[in-house]
């Protein structure tokens, strides 16, 4: 037995060890659980995060502002986001940058990096020859990619976040308009690489919408679908969203709400933005026209002048919106002239006809895509900042047919805090409670390929195939893979859009090239040639539409079977082996072990598109990866399918193991038979038939990006370090100016000290002098030399000029400490004083303080009660203007040590329990104190000092456990004849409490 606990210790050591390390870990990243959110608008964005103790919160900006402009100025050496670059954008507009997402993924022949040059004509952009994109050519050696700009505003969103959690942020998520196409979405994920943020979803701005609004109605969720319709017209687009709740039952959670998106319409350039545009045009020929007949110039010549104008109508639309008429007022527009002009909401209305028009556009497309009808439409809510605007209400409500429009949402924040609670879903470090979310593809995609057909004898021909492998509006995220069984060599397939017929002929200009990539196989032939004796079974591609609607070829294998015979002996041993293993550990094929299984990825056939049939004896499967509970990994995996088609639950390890052999287990119910039959006896069992084995030959891919090359991995390493280069060169910058104002503030500060009483006291009249000339003169140098200094020099000169006044500064602080200080040191002197004298007059019989340390806290007080007269005094003698002898560290010193004693005097007393008290002549127990407790009336009493041993015997008093080993002698009794009160308590560990009749 011993040496069996020996041998655990060294494990103990080890396991504790291990938790240790686990503690520190996780004590080590709690200061890094943070998520955020960036709900990225055109115009705006809001930033919220969620943290330990934070639930959600939107992030405020250096402003104390919920809201930050998407805006970003760049100059040769210093940036401004937000306001700052929204106040610089009139004396700049060149430098700054806005609306800029709108030429992420877009190749320089797109119509609307035609219409940014259009709207923005003082921006200057360049074409990138290597990806057919546009820069932004801020001077000769300033260009930045629209992905490197948004990179920069995503890292500033970051900073933001991080400020205002005070902890490092990485993890995000990011929501992006519901129309981005592939390349799109992918130029998001780019910029947030650039800005060093881990993305965990790019989520459609409508979801993250529809996902605020049901987490704050979970109640009002039940089994009853209810369809809501989101109408959200932002800054430069419009999109309308029907999504559908309901109580669903999950695998993991049982019965939970969910929504889902059912369909989807939008409108790319309906928005604020181009309703601003057109006030700012009518301003702008409302002020030539006030100028007419003088000779001056156009004003939409002037790029300062027309940023006045488009910042005038923002204001305007804002204020058309509650009232009737507002007057338009810029002073010095341009040439030292001001404008003013009366707009009315009427004229307002009239510039903006043919937009009010498109209103019910997204309504119609969305209804269209849902298959709905507006009676199954229980509510209509108005989402975006551009709702507010009383005629797209008014046409809107029209439009739908309903009563009233609902505004029960925060049209601005509610996409930010519904991808924060996606955020801390997908974060590892938060516990939320579940909220499905199923969104829909808006552009299906499918897969195309060319084989050689043989329809005649002899007579052969190319035919054409095409497959949907996601259909517009499907769920998402969700895996496929498609099986290619007539291919025994190398071979190539097209990934491209499906049908998008719903889009009109401008947007499919807008929309770009509806290729996305060419897949090159190599090594099918090979695959064939290694395995000749095996039957094939395909060539599968695996297809992945993740949560950020992005999609990836995960992987491409070529499948091969045979059929193996096992000896009948060795194969029934190890049916035995294994039977009795899986039911010592609770195996089986039961549908209770299935309930507690882990989710796998299986396979499920999906019906082929309309028209896509191959003619008979032409098998090309299009398989559905779908999330289904299995068995634990020591089960037999379900049987073979017939025919053609792919093995139903493909294992995970084929991801790994490449072309390692595999055995396929039949299942129980395919080693019994059909299913009724009853089981073999056991010597027909030995005749079991052969066994399935696979082998999995990885292919090799190459990949012809079509629609928008990404960035080369150099080329983004670059763009990597030139935002990093930017950033560390803006903190350095704002050291800088840290320095320079702590040094300016200090110079100030003190030359207005010098002349307060209290510092004149303390100082003679040449050391105030010798002080001011020198502040006078660091004052000097700051403004001649000071914008050249680096911040060494700045903080060196902030360092010499604190060390000349540390001595007056001291003087002051420590005579503005004295009062309390010494009041507080007497207070305590009379306090321990009382206390000793109370202590003295303790009765021996029941006195706990031994003369020793009474006698100790006698000298601590006398000693400190000397030290203090004699200080003072000799402080007296002292000039105020000397350095004094007094000190405020001195007194807290004694306070510190003459406290001690105290405590320890006063921790005794609590921690002694009272000695009991002897009987009288006549048997009674004597009267307890009037004041003393119930306890202390139990307790025996004790010997009077001076009894001898010839006395009376009495009864023996009771005995305290000390609390020794077994083994050990009886405990000592207290009270023993000649036992002094100290050597009692030390002898027993026990200490009596002072009675309140006592001290």
């Amino acid at each position: 037995m011993t040496v069996k606990v020996r041998r655990q210790r060294p494990r103990r050591r080890v396991f504790w060890a291990l938790v240790a390390v686990l503690l520190a870990d996780l004590l080590a990243l709690s200061d890094t659980l943070a998520v955020m959110s960036v709900d990225l608008g055109s115009e705006s964005m809001k930033v919220a995060i969620v943290k330990p103790g934070v639930p959600m919160e939107i992030v405020l900006n250096k402003e104390s502002r919920r809201k930050t402009p998407v805006i970003v100025t760049l100059k040769e050496n210093e940036r401004f986001f937000g306001d700052s670059a929204a106040s610089m954008a009139i004396k700049n507009p060149k430098a700054t940058l806005r609306y800029f997402q709108h030429l992420l993924g877009k190749q320089a022949d797109n119509p609307h990096v035609a219409l940014y040059q259009a709207r923005f004509p003082e921006h200057e952009l360049t074409f990138d020859p290597q990806r057919q994109t546009v820069h932004f050519q801020i001077s000769p050696q300033l260009q930045f990619s629209p992905e490197e700009v948004l990179g920069m505003v995503l890292n500033y969103s970051r900073s933001l976040a991080e400020d205002f959690a005070e902890q490092p942020i990485k993890d995000a998520v990011i929501t992006v308009p519901v129309f981005f196409n592939q390349a799109e979405r992918r130029a998001v994920l780019q910029a947030a690489r650039m800005a060093g943020l881990k993305v965990l979803q790019l989520i459609n701005d409508n979801t993250a919408t529809a996902l605020s609004y049901g987490v704050f109605r979970r109640k009002d969720i039940n089994t009853t679908a209810q369809n809501i319709m989101f109408y959200d017209m932002g800054s430069g687009s419009t999109v309308c969203t029907i999504v559908t709740y309901q109580m669903v039952k999950t695998k993991e959670a049982g019965m939970q709400p969910q929504l889902q998106i059912r369909g989807v319409g939008f409108d790319r350039t309906l928005g604020g933005l181009e309703m601003e545009l057109r006030l700012r045009e009518h301003l702008a020929g409302l002020f030539n026209e006030q100028r007419k007949g003088q000779r001056a110039k156009d004003v939409r010549e002037n790029p300062r002048a027309m940023a006045k104008l488009l910042r005038e109508a923002n204001r305007l639309k804002t204020v058309l919106s509650a009232n009737a008429d507002h007057m338009a007022q810029i002073e010095g527009l341009m040439d030292d002239v001001d404008f003013k002009a009366k707009v009315t909401r009427v004229e307002f209305e009239e510039l903006c006809a043919d937009l009010f028009e498109r209103v019910p556009g997204p309504v119609q497309q969305a209804l269209q895509s849902a298959e709905m009808s507006l009676d199954e439409i229980e509510q209509v809510i108005l989402v975006g900042g551009a709702t507010r605007v009383p005629k797209v209400q008014e046409v809107l409500l029209k439009a739908v047919g309903k009563e009233e429009l609902g505004k029960n949402i925060n049209a601005d924040e509610a996409a930010a805090m519904g991808a924060v609670y996606q955020a801390a879903a997908l974060s590892k470090a938060f516990k939320v409670k579940p909220f499905v979310v199923r969104d829909a593809v808006v552009y299906p995609i499918l897969v195309e390929f060319t084989r050689e057909v043989e329809e005649e004898p002899g007579v052969h021909s190319l035919k054409h195939n095409k497959r949907v492998l996601f259909s517009r509006m499907g769920p998402y995220p969700q895996r496929k893979v498609i099986t290619f069984n007539r291919y025994c060599h190398d071979f190539n397939f097209h990934i491209n859009y499906g049908d998008l017929g719903f889009l009109g002929p401008e947007d499919l200009r807008v929309f770009g090239s509806q290729n996305l990539t060419t897949v090159k196989l190599k090594g099918v032939g090979d695959s064939f040639k290694k395995y000749p004796d095996y039957e094939s079974k395909g060539i599968k591609a695996h297809f992945n539409l993740d949560e950020s609607g992005v999609l990836s070829l995960d992987r491409v294998e070529s499948v091969f079977e045979t059929l193996v015979e096992d000896s009948p002996e060795e194969e029934s041993t190890l049916t035995k082996l294994g039977n009795t293993i899986s039911s010592l550990f609770g195996g089986g094929t039961t549908p209770d072990a299935k309930e507690n299984g882990t989710d796998t990825v299986q396979e499920e056939e999906e019906s082929p598109a309309e028209g896509s049939k191959d003619e008979p004896g032409e098998q090309v499967e299009l398989k559905e990866e779908a999330e289904a509970p299995v068995e634990d990994g020591s089960h037999p995996l379900p049987p073979e399918p017939k025919g053609d088609a792919a093995p139903e639950g493909e294992k995970a390890t084929e991801k790994e193991n490449g072309d390692k052999s595999e055995a396929q287990k039949p299942s129980e119910k395919a080693e019994a038979g059909p299913e009724g039959i009853a089981p073999a006896p056991e010597g027909e069992k030995k005749q079991k038939p052969a066994r399935k084995q696979r082998m999995v030959e990885e292919i090799g891919v190459e990949l012809v990006v079509l629609d928008l090359p990404d960035l080369p991995e150099d080329k983004l390493a670059q763009s990597v370090q030139k935002l990093q280069d930017l950033t560390l060169r803006d903190l350095e910058k704002q050291e800088r100016e840290k320095a320079a104002n702590s040094l300016e503030a200090f110079i100030f500060e003190t030359q207005d000290k010098l002349y307060q009483p209290e510092y004149q006291e303390v100082s003679t009249e040449e050391q105030r002098e010798e002080i001011s000339g020198k502040l006078s003169a660091a004052s000097t140098w700051l403004e001649d030399e000071g914008v050249g200094a680096t911040t060494v020099m700045l903080k060196e000169k902030l360092a010499e000029l604190r060390k000349l006044c540390q001595g007056l500064f001291f003087r002051v602080e420590e005579r503005k400490k004295w009062p309390e200080r010494l009041s507080a040191l007497d207070n305590l002197l009379n306090h321990s004083s009382m206390f000793l004298k109370g202590a003295r007059l303790i009765p021996e019989m029941d006195q706990i303080f031994t003369e020793v340390e009474m006698t100790t806290l006698e000298k601590v007080i006398n000693e400190t009660w000397a030290w203090k007269n004699a200080t003072l005094a000799e402080q007296a003698k002292l000039p105020a203007t000397e350095k004094p002898v007094l000190l405020s560290k001195d007194i807290e010193a004694k306070m510190m040590a003459l406290d001690r004693e105290v405590q320890y005097l006063l921790n005794k007393a609590k921690f002694t329990k009272p000695r009991p008290r002897p009987k009288d002549k006549n048997g009674t127990r004597a009267e307890p104190p009037l004041n003393a407790s119930a306890s202390d009336q139990g307790e025996k009493v004790i010997l009077p000092a001076g009894q001898t041993e010839d006395a009376e015997p009495i009864s023996e008093p009771e005995k305290v456990e000390t609390g020794s080993e077994p083994g050990d002698t009886e405990p000592l009794e207290l009270g023993g004849p000649g036992a002094e009160p100290e050597q009692k308590e030390q002898l027993t560990g026990q200490k009596r409490p002072l009675k309140n009749d006592e001290l």
